[in-house]
């Protein structure tokens, strides 16, 4: 098995991969709080930790991969109170809490499959793990490093830094600094230090969604259904953590107290963060129009591109940046992008039908292409090394073309090293990458499958138009439309075809 080594967010350093049980890797990720449609930024995490999880599988490691759902709306950013953000979404929208969560969960699972993100081994729900999230609060209780107030549960933070000196050590974040903060939040009273967080709040009357406690009727802080559910599916001490660079402080850090706290250790022996997805060289803001969706660049309905992007062009594009790397979504980016993914895919497609011909053998060329082969997949061994595993790729580009074109020298490649080649082609780009060959639509052997995606994503849109949840049905229609694929309504029922 291949060394492979990772950064690891806690110790600021690449370190060699070691998982705590010999051939399983425990992984939990975060994921998303379902009261909006996911956005790209997210899709990035996602499918950077896809790759992750796609590689150690190919490593042949046998991965317990736990992403979960949070559907308990307290998520409010960095402090403990504020508006039930699926709450919020449900009086918006007329809906009941768990219609809301069903909704946007449905529709990040959409998304997934058409970016062709696998889905993780186990995926929990905040609110399948109340009992999980309760006991832990008594645990941590019961170790002296949280107290009660008022129905209240808070974690004791200069307690546990005093005793445990290891809060901060993930952010960086100086735990003197934290307690000069002087802002105003609803409940600081309550609180012993203004680090302090919740880890159970006392509910009021207007609050839509919570459960009975040995506290108060109430529900689980933001940090604590992560600790409760890696703990529960992966054990108290795992193999990674991971998420998106904004979650590293408060969410990670308070996580690590609360394992600390609760079971007597760290929970994770690494932690890996992805880096943010710019436009235009800027944050994504929606105040000032610098955002785009996956369904604006699925149809080009968007002042931000000139033409629709593929989802393959999308997830290429973003496997051109390293996972730990801010990436900058551009028109021109796209544009590049677009170019390089077809290039690749004729590449491969002309690749996977050579036969090899009795002739002389050039040794310089075969020694060029299994060095190549080597060093791709040591770039991905490099902390999962996209880009530069897409580069070595790129050299062996020509060499594929110049079989092609029959020049002098260049297609005296022996039988073996041309199936190594299309191995590794076939296995970096499908396997690991997740990426699909959208051109191989076209070909007369891949219209069955083809045809069994399409009939899905037509019972899909009949699902949607008998809900009279014509946006969806529409929205449906226009992303294949962007693809060249037509739907047509009959009295015999949907068909489709390729313009």
């Amino acid at each position: 098995m291949r060394d492979l080594t990772v950064y690891n967010s806690l110790s600021k350093s690449k370190e060699t991969f070691i998982p705590i049980h010999k051939g399983l890797v425990g992984m939990y990720v975060c994921g998303p709080t379902v009261y909006s449609d996911v956005h790209l930024g997210n899709i990035r995490t996602f499918m950077s930790f896809d790759v992750i999880f796609r590689y150690l599988k190919f490593l042949g490691y046998k991965v317990r991969y736990v992403r979960n759902i949070t559907d308990v709306g307290h998520l409010v950013g960095d402090e403990d109170e504020g508006e039930d953000k699926i709450a919020k979404r449900a009086k918006v929208e007329g809906l009941e809490p768990m219609e809301v969560v069903q909704k946007y969960t449905n529709g990040f699972h959409d998304m997934m499959r058409i970016f062709n993100i696998l889905s993780p081994s186990i995926e929990p729900r905040a609110t399948g793990h109340i009992i999980d999230q309760i006991e832990m609060v008594q645990q941590i209780l019961d170790h002296g490093f949280a107290y009660v107030a008022n129905g209240s549960v808070y974690f004791d933070t200069l307690k546990f830094a005093k005793e445990k000196g290891t809060y901060g050590k993930l952010s960086g974040r100086i735990i003197e600094d934290l307690l000069q903060e002087t802002r105003d939040l609803k409940n600081q009273g309550e609180k012993r230090n203004a680090a302090d967080f919740a880890i159970w709040m006392k509910a009021d009357d207007r609050h839509l969604m919570k459960w009975n406690s040995p506290w108060s009727v109430g529900f689980p802080g933001w940090h604590l259904e992560c600790s409760a559910m890696s703990t529960k599916y992966l054990g108290a001490h795992f193999d990674i953590h991971g998420g998106g660079n904004d979650l590293k402080f408060p969410h990670h850090e308070n996580e690590i107290a609360q394992n600390e706290a609760s079971c007597g250790c760290a929970p994770a022996n690494y932690w890996l963060h992805t880096n943010m997805l710019l436009m235009n060289g800027r944050k994504m803001s929606k105040s000032d129009g610098n955002t785009i969706t996956a369904e604006e660049l699925f149809s080009g309905h968007s002042r931000h591109v000139e033409k629709p992007y593929s989802p393959m062009v999308v997830r290429f594009f973003m496997l051109q940046a390293h996972y730990r790397s801010t990436l900058d979504l551009s028109n021109e980016a796209l544009l590049a992008a677009e170019k390089g993914y077809k290039k690749l895919m004729e590449a491969n497609a002309f690749l996977q039908k050579i036969k090899t011909e009795d002739s002389e053998k050039n040794a310089a060329i075969e020694t060029k292409i299994i060095q190549l082969i080597d060093e791709t997949f040591d770039e991905l061994s490099d902390d999962f090394n996209t880009p530069k595993a897409l580069a070595r790729l790129f050299e062996l580009v020509p060499i594929i073309n110049s079989y092609k074109d029959k020049k002098e020298g260049f297609g005296n490649i022996s039988a073996p090293t041309i199936e190594l080649l299309q191995d590794c082609f076939d296995k970096v780009l499908f396997e690991i990458m997740g990426l699909r060959d959208e051109n191989a639509r076209s070909d007369p052997g891949s219209e069955g499958a083809l045809d069994g995606v399409m009939q899905f994503i037509i019972e899909l849109r009949q699902e949607a138009r008998a809900n009279k949840d014509w946006g969806t049905a529409d929205k449906i229609r226009d992303v294949l439309q962007a693809q060249n694929i037509v739907i047509k309504d009959g009295k015999e029922g949907t068909t489709w075809n390729l313009k």
